[in-house]
């Protein structure tokens, strides 16, 4: 099953709830309706959560292997500091980010299906979660200014993904990826693809072969 139907999959069975609660909720007599409306709130409640649920899907995209998920570039402002423009892959979305630092380091927020939905294969969904830069020199390191930006869409209602880190999704299990720290440079442009077991930053053109060179 494609990832995008997905959403439109949990509001319908929303709806489903809705109506079913509802109707129980117009039922006439007294302990038997007391049973129906106790059902019919705790459906509705189910309808609402499930709504959030579905909203913050929108926030992820289908996990593809191997597909670059964006591409990171960098332009030297000063000594240690440079600007960071992640472009997400299949979008206009262009973000501009300050780090300080030597190295980057990309990270992405994972989601795998189980239950129902791990039955019907639906694949893995992903967002990324921050960007951060870091200096080589421990000392710098640890007295320096740290630069991390968050990435990922906020989430409406509650955190999906932190709900399922924390074992309180009965949808979907929680996973974190991140790429090995890289170096930034002036004029370097790198790619960043994923897989089930993280991210993978690669160079793209000579600046970044250059900083890979020298810092390896």
């Amino acid at each position: 099953m494609n990832f995008e139907l997905v959403p439109l999959l949990i509001i319908g069975f929303s709806l489903v709830f809705v109506a079913v609660g509802a109707w129980m909720l117009v039922r006439q007599s007294w302990f038997v309706q007391w049973l129906k409306g106790t059902l019919g709130l705790l459906l509705v409640a189910l309808a609402i959560y499930l709504s959030f649920f579905a909203f913050n899907l929108y926030g992820y995209h289908q996990l593809v292997e191997e597909e670059p998920v964006a591409t990171v570039s960098f332009r030297q402002i000063n000594d240690q500091q440079f600007q960071a423009t992640v472009s997400r892959t299949g979008s206009d979305n262009k973000r501009d980010f300050r780090l300080r630092g030597d190295l980057w380091q990309l990270d992405a927020r994972m989601i795998k299906w189980k239950g129902l939905f791990s039955l019907l294969g639906v694949h893995p969904g992903y967002q990324l979660d921050r960007i951060a830069g870091r200096y080589i020199s421990l000392e710098a390191e640890r007295s320096n200014e740290r630069t991390v930006y968050s990435l990922h869409r906020e989430g409406v209602g509650f955190d999906l993904w932190e709900s399922a880190r924390k074992g309180w999704n009965p949808l979907v299990d929680a996973r974190y990826g991140s790429a090995t720290y890289l170096p930034m440079a002036d004029g370097a442009i790198f790619e960043v693809t994923l897989s089930s077991t993280g991210l993978v930053g690669r160079p793209l053109n000579d600046a970044a072969e250059q900083a890979m060179g020298t810092w390896e």
